[in-house]
């Protein structure tokens, strides 16, 4: 399994080809440079979460696209595996089915340029990075198979790293729009005072 790209580092770039619109098109990820990317790994069609994950983005797909970002799911499912996917179960749960391109992985390319391709199952590993306007990783997460990830959750990354890029402001837990930001922190130390601003109920 290669190295996994760390937070500040460049997003790899990669071309591939994908289910999207009702056809098969070719992603390239560069191409989505000057927006926010959330770019998702999962192990695979008609399994048993995946399906759950695909849905949830679907739903809240419009959201991600107000808070000027974009999904794309990667697996190693081929083309048509994606749009039967869409249409036979994706679609009995989303009315529209998936709304965001879904890429095909055969070999682990572009799941062993961000070091989640597992060679032994020959599946991309349940994960997904945020990246930045500029192409830089700005958050990412890695669970196990069984686990479900946090639509919710991922979105509201989204907006605080917007918020942060655009204001400067710090985002503490649990940030919500609307919610009090921070200021920068330039250097740790006793000095900060966070209680006056914030309090634990805020993260809830």
């Amino acid at each position: 399994m290669n190295q996994i790209p760390c937070v500040g580092e460049s997003a790899p770039d990669f071309k591939a080809a994908a289910f999207h619109e009702g056809r098969q098109v070719e992603i390239t990820l560069s191409r989505y440079r000057g927006q926010w990317v959330v770019l998702i790994f999962y192990p695979g069609d008609f399994t048993c979460v995946c399906p759950t994950e695909i849905a949830a983005m679907s739903v809240k797909y419009p959201a991600f696209r107000e808070s000027g970002s974009e999904v794309i799911a990667v697996s190693t499912d081929p083309p048509d595996h994606h749009r039967k996917f869409a249409e036979k179960e994706v679609a009995r749960m989303v009315p529209g089915g998936v709304r965001f391109p879904l890429v095909s992985d055969p070999l682990g390319e572009i799941g062993s340029l961000y070091g989640v391709y597992d060679a032994v199952q020959r599946v991309e590993i349940r994960s997904h990075f945020i990246i930045d306007p500029d192409g830089i990783i700005q958050s990412l997460e890695i669970v196990a198979a069984p686990l479900g990830r946090s639509v919710a959750e991922i979105l509201r990354q989204v907006r605080a790293l917007k918020e942060h890029r655009a204001t400067g402001r710090m985002t503490p837990c649990g940030w919500e729009p609307g919610k009090t930001t921070l200021p920068p922190s330039d250097e740790p130390g006793e000095h900060k005072k966070p209680w006056e601003e914030w309090k634990p109920r805020n993260a809830f």
